[in-house]
């Protein structure tokens, strides 16, 4: 059973995601918050496995409830509910540790799907949203530090040649399969390494190591479209 925190400043909002929830036999609902900081309390109180944490609300707002319950170290996961996919906030909610992001008119199915991956520590951002949302928010990833200050960030300094090769692929937004296409792997061998990356750079999820991947200058938007006209040309052969 998955028990979900449920923040949203709309009371017709929240008594919608119960009703889903509720209806579902793998989820349960922990509680109901209206805004940023009774999320805060409510699950340093309860301890959910998933807080399904709506952007902006009055007073204390998503990103940064979410902030503070990361930087609570709990087990909690936050699933970050959005009425746009490139809202201005979602750069700033993925850097806080959001889990991931769905659309509020996603549907039913994709919305327990979203929560029963975060709770299991996958993110739910597909690979090709992933692409989209962060080179849209390219321009605020780090841009400010020369190249060669971001090479130094001792996190780089853990991995092996291969873990980076695996943090710049994670960073392309490729699966586990496309990985292992690519570098001639089995995807276990690649499951295990993208296991040891996270461990290493502090990742909560992949979305959290794609960002990493542009905070160490290890990929940037032109890397990345010249990788997608790469596999489109790929595709066509």
């Amino acid at each position: 059973m998955i028990s979900v925190l449920i923040v949203d400043d709309q009371p017709l909002q929240r008594l919608g995601f119960r009703m889903l929830l509720e209806s579902n036999p793998d989820t349960e609902v922990a509680g109901e918050a209206r805004n940023g900081s009774d999320a805060v309390r409510q699950t340093a109180d309860l301890r959910p496995d998933v807080v399904l944490m709506d952007v902006r609300m009055p007073g204390m707002d998503g990103i940064e409830a979410t902030r503070q319950i990361v930087a609570g170290g709990g087990r909690s996961r936050i699933l970050m509910l959005t009425t746009f996919d490139l809202d201005e906030y979602v750069h700033a909610a993925l850097r806080a540790g959001a889990s991931g992001f769905l659309l509020k008119d996603a549907y039913p199915e994709e919305l327990l799907a979203g929560i029963r991956a975060v709770a299991v520590g996958d993110a739910v951002i597909a690979p090709a949203l992933t692409r989209r949302l962060l080179d849209a928010f390219a321009q605020h990833l780090g841009d400010t530090l020369p190249d060669g200050e971001r090479a130094a960030d001792p996190r780089l300094d853990t991995l092996t040649e291969r873990e980076r090769e695996i943090l710049v692929a994670i960073g392309h937004g490729w699966t586990n399969g496309e990985i292992a296409e690519r570098l001639v792997l089995s995807e276990s061998t690649v499951k295990t390494h993208v296991g040891r990356v996270l461990a290493k750079i502090g990742a909560r999820d992949r979305v959290q190591a794609v960002i990493c991947a542009y905070d160490l200058g290890l990929t940037r938007p032109q890397a990345r479209a010249e990788t997608a006209r790469d596999g489109r040309a790929d595709n066509r052969q």
